[in-house]
């Protein structure tokens, strides 16, 4: 009897981690740099899906603080991703980490 309970609430929460991980496909997030100039969305699963650099920040002379924004907002909007999805994962699992075989 117990393992048939266990069984079963195994399955409802693969369940909710599916819903969650299509959930985090949709949801974006964004990080900026440079008060704003740079600014990079990401969806829940990490995936860079924009960016957006402000004609004022672009100097042919200074090609690598462009290159440093653009890292930097990326690196931002990476983080948030990252927090949403553990944040969201560990509500399923209750904070009980990885669960290999789950996702």
């Amino acid at each position: 009897m117990k393992m048939d309970k266990l069984l079963k609430q195994a399955q409802r929460m693969q369940a909710q981690m599916a819903m969650v991980q299509e959930e985090l496909e949709k949801t974006v997030v964004g990080g900026a740099s440079g008060g704003g100039m740079v600014k990079a969305s990401v969806n829940g699963h990490g995936e860079v899906l924009s960016i957006s650099i402000s004609p004022e920040v672009v100097d042919k002379d200074d090609v690598e603080m462009l290159e440093d924004l653009v890292l930097t907002a990326i690196k931002e909007a990476a983080k948030q991703s990252k927090e949403l999805a553990n944040s969201k994962m560990n509500a399923v699992t209750g904070g009980m980490g990885g669960m290999p075989g789950f996702m």
